[in-house]
């Protein structure tokens, strides 16, 4: 295993395990390790951790995701959703006759779409992973206000709260660009955030 450090300001190595040992590594030292999409304060890696004896400290994450990362992570959930409603529907044509049959069976389950993504959203960013798919893509995750994971019931009273954030006009994801955490009413309802990776 072989490690990037960040030793005034430029990432240098890399370095083995044992040769870190030599170096002044301190808990807020930026450490990357192949496998891992960005750095990391030494403190957050488990084997640095026990290495050099550190305790993991936690921190208020600075790194807030944009309205419109937010907002092409939830398109990209509500496509592929819809393409697997879509192909179950079109399946499901085999056993349907007739124009207006096809029409209705399709209109009928429609709102399913919102309750499986209630459900999925909830699962998804309380999950190790802290994301659904469309925010992994994006680097984005759910966190609680330390940058911790939620608990489902936390995240599923978010994903509920999403309705005052609709209502009135939208607003409620509006007010993400008045607040300097970026956040919506949702996630203020829920005491979360949504973080990105931190950059060098």
């Amino acid at each position: 295993m072989e490690y990037t450090v960040v030793i005034n300001g430029k990432p240098q190595g890399p370095y083995s395990l044992a040769q870190l040992k030599d170096l002044e590594i301190k808990p807020n030292t930026f450490i990357r390790k192949p496998g891992m999409d960005d750095y990391k304060e030494a403190h957050a890696i488990p084997e640095l951790r026990e290495l050099l004896g550190f305790k993991y400290q936690k921190t208020a994450p600075q790194y807030f995701a944009a309205f419109d990362q937010r907002l092409l992570a939830s398109v990209i959930d509500h496509f592929i959703i819809f393409g697997i409603y879509s192909v179950i529907i079109l399946c499901s044509f085999v056993f349907i006759e007739g124009k207006d049959q096809r029409i209705m069976a399709f209109l009928i389950p429609f709102p399913s779409i919102f309750a499986f993504k209630l459900l999925y959203g909830s699962i998804a960013e309380s999950s190790t992973a802290q994301a659904t798919i469309g925010k992994k893509l994006l680097n984005i995750k759910v966190t609680d206000l330390e940058g911790s994971r939620v608990s489902f019931g936390r995240s599923l009273a978010r994903n509920l709260s999403k309705i005052f954030s609709v209502i009135p006009v939208f607003f409620g994801y509006l007010y993400s660009f008045l607040n300097k955490k970026n956040q919506c009413w949702h996630d203020i309802a829920a005491d979360s955030l949504v973080i990105k990776d931190r950059l060098i």
